[in-house]
């Protein structure tokens, strides 16, 4: 069963791209949320997180901030 996985980003964070690179290239499903223009998103990532740096992702419910390729890839249980 697939982990829900959401990342929220902005659309000129390189990080975020890699990880969502990473995400198309592992086939892994994802709900993005730009919290460059979406106001509530953005106030909703910095409740969670207590700061501003992107991307945030969230794998059931696990908070991890930044791109880490070999962390993303043991919390999914997958390859990295």
């Amino acid at each position: 069963m697939q982990k829900k996985v959401t990342i929220y980003s902005t659309p000129t964070c390189h990080f975020c791209q890699m990880a969502k690179e990473f995400f198309a290239e592992k086939n892994i499903e994802y709900i993005a949320y730009d919290v460059a223009s979406d106001a509530g998103k953005r106030e909703e990532m910095i409740t969670m997180t207590k700061q501003l740096g992107v991307p945030v992702i969230v794998i059931d419910g696990e908070v991890t901030v930044g791109f880490d390729r070999q962390k993303l890839a043991a919390k999914l249980g997958i390859e990295a």
